[in-house]
């Protein structure tokens, strides 16, 4: 990803003179313009030098890989063709439209995948987003392998099987879970705001071992300073391979030894104005209890954030790219993690309403 300062510096530059034009033809002539068709087999070979990949081969796994028509395509397949253990691909066809779905790693878009690791009774399904970076999985038994899951288990695998040591970065919006590994493990955990860019720009500058978001990004010391979903898609593999447990099974153990936590996110749509004043005014005045539950703590490093007295914790946030109000939420049950997110909805939506009647009779609500 590129660095903050980079982008700021090409944002700054917008408009200030208008774009040079020339015909393709042109361009490919003067050597501005290079075809390529990725990626080429020293990706490939690169993963395998990262990556377990002959352990995978020989296991009896049957691995379900659901690109949804995006960039990630049939990499898995090419990458561990060959072996005992079975690859295969759905929704692997090009299609702009990614058949109709938001090309998002998450539950309401994942149904063909759920539906496939169903039916063929196969160990692991592994989800990608649209542009192939981000990472998600379907367990054996039908459960969604969230990225708080999936970061923590890899954390897990890398310092205590691979004998490796650095700094675990995760965003603001990421699991505690992961801090207790990482605290168990005796690593430094560094905690940013929401956004790749910033695991990047400590990936670049200090000695970090693995960083993940929310969303499913990891990046991983020793290969790019970006998120790859094919090799953390690997490393997964690698990871649950080597503890000899199916993907269900692994969570469930981590649960055992660290705490219980499920996650939630709503998306609601508003303009961002809307969105920033419901948020600003949720720093400012925040209730002492949430869903019955107390509130201990308010961090605003990237939106507001509520810990709650069993180590739940709820986030408002105002996309930086998008007019969304997003509301995060982990709880120590399912039921917990309901409860607080409605509570948390419906408090953004009084917000909302007084905001709204302030500002057609032009007051300040």
């Amino acid at each position: 990803s590129a660095r903050p300062e980079v982008t700021a510096a090409v944002e700054a530059r917008l408009g200030r003179s208008q774009p040079r034009r020339r015909p393709l033809e042109r361009a490919e002539a003067e050597g501005l313009l290079q075809w390529s068709d990725p990626p080429d087999e020293a990706y490939f070979q690169r993963l395998r030098a990262l990556v377990d990949i002959e352990a995978i081969r020989r296991s009896d796994w049957h691995i379900i890989v659901d690109p949804i028509h995006g960039t990630a395509d049939r990499y898995m397949e090419r990458v561990l063709g060959g072996g005992r253990c079975r690859v295969e691909t759905i929704r692997a066809e090009r299609d702009p439209l990614f058949g109709g779905v938001n090309p998002e790693p998450m539950p309401q878009n994942l149904g063909a995948l759920f539906e496939a690791v169903r039916a063929a009774r196969a160990t692991i399904g592994l989800a990608h987003d649209g542009d192939g970076d981000r990472l998600a999985a379907v367990g054996e038994d039908g459960s969604f392998l969230t990225p708080h899951q999936i970061l923590p288990l890899l954390v897990w695998h890398l310092v205590r099987e691979r004998g490796e040591r650095g700094i675990i970065v995760r965003t603001f919006s990421q699991s505690v879970l992961v801090d207790r590994i990482a605290d168990a493990l005796g690593c430094p955990v560094r905690i940013v705001p929401i956004g790749f860019k910033y695991i990047a720009d400590l990936m670049l500058t200090e000695e970090v071992l693995i960083g993940g978001e929310e969303s499913g990004g990891i990046g991983v010391r020793g290969y790019l300073p970006e998120r790859d979903g094919t090799f953390a898609g690997l490393l997964l593999l690698e990871a649950l391979i080597a503890r000899g447990e199916r993907p269900s099974e692994a969570v469930r153990a981590l649960w055992r030894e660290f705490g219980e936590f499920h996650y939630r996110r709503e998306d609601l749509h508003m303009p961002v104005e809307h969105g920033r004043e419901i948020v600003a005014r949720l720093t400012a005045d925040p209730p002492d209890r949430l869903a019955g539950f107390r509130i201990m703590d308010m961090q605003t490093l990237d939106g507001t954030k509520w810990l709650l007295d069993d180590a739940s914790w709820i986030l408002f946030r105002q996309s930086g790219t998008e007019p969304v109000l997003r509301v995060y939420v982990e709880a120590t049950s399912v039921a917990k993690r309901d409860q607080i997110m409605e509570a948390g909805l419906a408090l953004v939506g009084e917000l909302s309403s007084r905001i709204s009647a302030a500002s057609e009779g032009g007051g300040s609500g």
